[in-house]
């Protein structure tokens, strides 16, 4: 089995070097003066098998690592894997492994995308459809995941941010990698920013959205889960713990503690 960022080798018979002749006349000055006799003259001696350069040990240790997010059980988190596979596959790359869950945006506490950080090493690429898949955190919050994302040495190369598609091409100077870091570190920020005020922007409107509906007699809320509440209730009475039942069903404390109360059980 391969290691990471080494390649299997099957030497053949020639894996040591390629030999180059050429015919070369020999005019005899012996005895034989004006005899011609004719020799392989060997001209250069290649390796075949030689120490791979910089570039190509980078592409060889960059492992590429799709995250997919979707913010609500219901989503596919799944939905952008094709465009991805795709976007790999169009620069001759192929993605090593997925991480999918589940999880809000707006939550730092992802386990899949930890996962994913940690399973990391420097060089490696953090790929997502978009910014805000990645992240639609507050700033306080957007700091400490970009603080992991530096400590790991990860890039981050999103679909919607044409700039950092050039950190999956090898063979950048020193000056040109640091100014694409640079870039891409500022777009980031920016689409981050932007991801955030999107979201806040929505939670403002659909809470001015109940509102208005409550002042007019016509909100009904989120239609209850019937069937999922009923087997709640049989937990409870059936004596198993909170814990147990939040950890099966992924229902929150305060709907346990409703349909508890409503259940009379204690």
């Amino acid at each position: 089995m391969a290691q990471r960022g080494h390649a299997d080798h099957q030497p053949s018979a020639s894996a040591m070097g390629r030999i180059d002749a050429v015919p070369f006349e020999y005019a005899s000055r012996g005895p034989a003066r004006g005899r011609s006799d004719k020799f392989l003259l060997t001209t250069h001696i290649e390796p075949i098998i030689s120490e791979p350069s910089k570039t190509n040990r980078w592409v060889s240790a960059m492992f590429i690592r799709a995250y997919l997010r979707a913010s609500t059980a219901d989503q596919d988190a799944s939905r952008a894997a094709v465009d991805l596979d795709g976007f790999a596959s169009d620069r001759g790359l192929t993605i090593a492994a997925r991480y999918t869950e589940n999880e809000s945006g707006a939550k730092l506490e992802r386990p899949e995308l930890f996962r994913l950080l940690a399973d990391c090493l420097p060089g490696d690429v953090l790929l997502v459809e978009q910014v805000d898949r990645l992240s639609r955190l507050n700033g306080a919050d957007w700091e400490r995941l970009k603080a992991q994302i530096a400590a790991k040495r990860v890039r981050v190369v999103a679909l919607d941010l044409p700039t950092s598609h050039q950190l999956m091409q090898p063979g950048a100077d020193e000056f040109t990698a640091r100014m694409l870091d640079a870039i891409n570190g500022m777009m980031l920020d920016m689409l981050a920013a932007i991801a955030r005020k999107d979201y806040v922007d929505r939670r403002r409107r659909q809470a001015q959205g109940i509102v208005k509906a409550k002042a007019e007699g016509v909100y009904r809320g989120r239609p209850e889960d019937v069937k999922r509440n009923s087997a709640i209730v049989a937990m409870l009475r059936g004596g198993q713990s909170w814990n147990s039942i939040i950890a099966a069903t992924g229902c929150s404390r305060s709907t346990l503690a409703r349909l508890a109360k409503r259940g009379a059980v204690t």
